[in-house]
């Protein structure tokens, strides 16, 4: 079994003949714009998990091949891959380690790649872009970017700028965006899009996949699909410490299984560690990673509980998600309610000065919220483990699971 997230996002790895079809599709578009003085943009859409990531891998792979053919257009280009998430890095790095094609230096934060072509008073050729939802849309001091916009400012540094973009993995307000947001930008310059639809992480059915999407999109609770737990380990409880126990025992049969999070949980410090408690369950939220390992692949993080930050991108065999108090359900209604005002999370919501209507800001709170918990509902490969913090919707769910399992005998 392939655990290591390198593995899974090697340009060596086997395509599909729709992901091909699209690397090569990628390559003629490049070329024919690579000879204008500006910029032309493809866009893939894709949910989590439909296989972006490894499209944008091969596709950089074969591109930094082409640059060495004299008789390509590619020769000899500048190009760079970016990526505004530091766990995701690491691996790019370190597939970038172990093939000639492909330099480390390529590989770069967007504040790095701006700042650092602005210095050398240089353009780039190719820039592909990973994770465009997790761009800056406005200046933050924290990452010295003091421009208004990652996108636009890439773009204005580039000649072909090739991004992938979900709209459900939008988390923060520093990094709004909405499809219309997007298009604004990309539709201002030759452009072509392609949907990735296919699910490639999850051996879940497309049923369960639609409940998921249905929880957190439409906040509906709606009944356990019947054939949710078909080649799919799908599990509710009304225990997190037996949930915990349960992992433990998965990680130890396949690895990569870990305890996930939403937020929701003020800080306790014991220690030195912010620690999530829910009944018998104690345990600390995931520590910043300072080695060149992703999180996941720590043996170590089992005894810790993951966040949208260090497992957003990455794949798991099993998870344990903990649906945090900002998530409960409305009395009388299977229908789920956001509680913002329990937000921990203090990067969540900074201020926008081009946002100031109450309402507006109200509805994009309460998606990132859901957007959140979208994330990690789909990181299991193998099966994903649920418990609610919240009392009726943990009795709600642990029924319809009760319910689910009755009708299946």
């Amino acid at each position: 079994m392939q655990n290591n997230a390198t593995d899974k996002l090697s340009p060596l790895k086997k395509l599909t003949t729709e992901q091909q079809d699209l690397v090569n599709q990628i390559i003629n578009f490049t070329d024919q714009h690579l000879q204008n003085n500006y910029p032309a943009i493809f866009t893939i859409y894709g949910d989590a998990g439909t296989g972006k990531s490894v499209v944008l891998s091969a596709l950089f792979d074969q591109m930094q091949k082409l640059r060495h053919d004299k008789n390509s257009n590619f020769y000899q280009t500048n190009n760079y891959f970016l990526v505004n998430h530091p766990e995701i890095l690491k691996v790019y790095k370190q597939i970038a380690g172990s093939l000639p094609e492909l330099l480390k230096k390529n590989f770069q934060r967007p504040t790095s790649f701006i700042n650092q072509l602005d210095k050398k008073q240089k353009k780039a050729d190719i820039v592909i872009i990973d994770e465009t939802h997790l761009l800056l849309s406005k200046p933050d001091h924290y990452n010295n970017f003091y421009h208004d916009n990652q996108l636009v400012e890439v773009i204005k540094r580039s000649k072909v700028v090739i991004l992938v973009f979900d709209p459900y993995q939008v988390l923060k307000m520093k990094t709004l965006w909405t499809k219309d947001r997007l298009e604004k930008i990309t539709h201002s310059y030759p452009y072509k899009k392609y949907y990735l639809k296919h699910q490639f992480r999850m051996n879940a059915s497309s049923d369960l996949i639609d409940w998921f999407n249905s929880f957190t999109e439409n906040m509906i609770i709606k009944p356990i699909p019947d054939n949710a737990t078909k080649n799919y380990d799908f599990r509710i409880f009304d225990d997190a410490e037996k949930m915990r126990k349960e992992i433990v025992k998965r990680n130890k049969e396949v690895g990569l299984s870990r305890i996930l999070s939403t937020s929701g949980y003020p800080s306790t410090l014991d220690g030195g560690k912010h620690y999530i408690q829910e009944g018998k369950f104690k345990m600390p939220w995931d520590q910043y990673n300072y080695t060149s390992t992703p999180w996941a692949e720590i043996p170590e993080t089992i005894n810790e509980v993951g966040s949208i930050y260090t497992c957003q991108g990455f794949d798991l065999n099993y998870t344990g998600i903990i649906i945090g108090p900002p998530i409960s359900q409305v009395p009388g209604q299977n229908k789920i309610q956001v509680n913002l005002d329990k937000i921990t999370d203090i990067e969540m919501f900074k201020k926008r000065k081009d946002l100031t209507d109450p309402t507006e800001i109200k509805k994009l709170e309460e998606r990132m919220v859901l957007n959140s918990l979208n994330v990690l509902f789909k990181r299991g490969i193998m099966g994903t483990y649920l418990y609610a913090h919240d009392p009726l919707l943990r009795k709600t769910l642990v029924s319809l699971f009760k319910n689910k399992q009755n009708k299946s005998k």
